[in-house]
């Protein structure tokens, strides 16, 4: 079957290590489901499995993708949650919880197995490039927003650079919910398109807030972990998933995090309940994911060279057929 796999691994240059080309069909296994992929959606951990980060060369190769929507080998529409071993169905109680590909074949392919517990329903609101955008950005920020930032209707919210899968799915979950959104970016297209999709204002990264915010939704890292905490009101709360402009913030703004009892909050994507509360909340709501682009399978290249490049607002989908 035709995939896009990690063949090498390039801390450097990630994309030199991507190879398009035919792969092994999944075999059958106790416990296990094919799924035949409709869609599949790009993440930036899978830029970073071609950096090696979460992927063993003894691993390669490795078709990559964790987001996909399709169809099970029962004929149901379903979306894969891409947390394995999250319970033990399907690998055995002691395998340590992973993200797909760090351990098995992805779904940047014709077909993915994963552990029949994984699935879920996809419901008939959402179209298979909808449903694919939503198990790790869109997830991701569900559980950032509404576990653990805590917020509620009302509640003001600051996200970091607008236009990354995370922070738009971030922005659009809150606005839905009834949260008074503020976004940043270093971009005025993307701020532009922030407010479109419903900030209340975006701003250029480190820029004053007209008010300190209840919770601010960090992935950018060391960049603008300094305007993040400053912009908390006290008592607030920072919750991280990523840092995409490094880890190692010049100023930790530790007397600030004390004296103003701020909480930091370490996030890392979400159960397969949050994952069927969202797919929920999409369906009764309306709300739907942003896309940027769809492409086939076969172009993967310039949707990886796209997200590489940060030239993008919202999901980039491919699709195998």
């Amino acid at each position: 079957m035709f995939a896009a796999y990690a063949a090498r691994i390039d801390r450097d240059a990630p994309l030199n290590g991507l190879e398009l080309g035919e792969r092994p069909a999944p075999e059958a296994r106790p416990g296990w489901t094919t799924v035949t992929v409709k869609a599949a959606s790009l993440n930036h951990h899978d830029l970073w499995s071609l950096r090696g980060v979460g992927l063993a060369e003894d691993k390669l190769p490795m078709i990559l993708g964790c987001d996909a929507a399709g169809v099970d080998a029962d004929g149901n529409e379903v979306v894969v949650h891409s947390v394995i071993g999250q319970t033990g169905h399907g690998v055995g109680p002691d395998e340590p919880r992973s993200i797909l590909t760090e351990r098995y074949q992805g779904t940047f392919a014709e077909q993915v197995s994963v552990p029949a517990w994984n699935v879920l329903p996809k419901p008939k609101e959402l179209t298979f490039e909808q449903a694919a955008c939503l198990p790790t950005a869109w997830l991701t920020a569900y559980r950032m927003l509404f576990t653990n930032a805590g917020v509620r209707p009302g509640d003001s919210v600051l996200v970091q650079g607008a236009g990354g899968g995370v922070a738009t799915a971030a922005i659009a979950l809150g606005k839905a919910a009834g949260l008074r959104v503020y976004a940043t970016s270093r971009d005025e297209a993307k701020r532009k398109r922030a407010v479109e999709l419903g900030a209340e204002e975006a701003y250029e990264p480190g820029a004053r807030l007209p008010r300190r915010v209840d919770a601010v939704i960090e992935t950018v890292g060391a960049a603008t972990w300094s305007h993040s905490v400053k912009s908390l009101r006290p008592g607030g709360t920072l919750v991280i998933s990523g840092a995409t402009s490094g880890d190692r913030p010049s100023h930790a703004e530790l007397t600030r995090i004390f004296f103003l009892e701020l909480k930091v909050v370490g996030s890392t994507m979400g159960s397969k309940d949050e994952l069927e509360d969202l797919l929920s909340f999409c369906a009764a709501t309306g709300l739907r994911p942003v896309i940027d682009e769809v492409l086939p399978l076969d172009r993967a290249r310039e949707g990886f060279e796209r997200m590489a490049g940060g030239d993008l607002f919202g999901k980039i989908v491919l699709t195998p057929s």
